[in-house]
């Protein structure tokens, strides 16, 4: 359906789409709370590390939905073949 640098494209703009998505979604949260005080450097670091295994997964959720919607047109030519 895609050439791998279509895809590549499609990937990369997904992953920083849904990884700046989830850093707005997940900055609403005081998470700095759970820290100590004087902590604040490290509660930042790890909401990126957080931000950045939600944005992935959910962007990695995306690209198999869209390359799967794509590899049905496979399953219907090979029924047509059967028929």
């Amino acid at each position: 359906m895609f050439s791998a640098s279509q895809l590549a494209l499609i990937s990369i703009f997904s992953h920083i789409m849904f990884i700046y998505l989830t850093w707005k979604v997940v900055t609403a949260i005081r998470i700095e709370t759970i820290f100590k005080k004087g902590r604040s450097a490290e509660a930042r670091v790890f909401l990126l590390f957080i931000t950045i295994m939600i944005g992935t997964g959910v962007s990695r959720f995306f690209l198999d939905i869209l390359q799967w919607s794509g590899d049905l047109i496979y399953l219907f030519s090979s029924i047509h073949v059967l028929i």
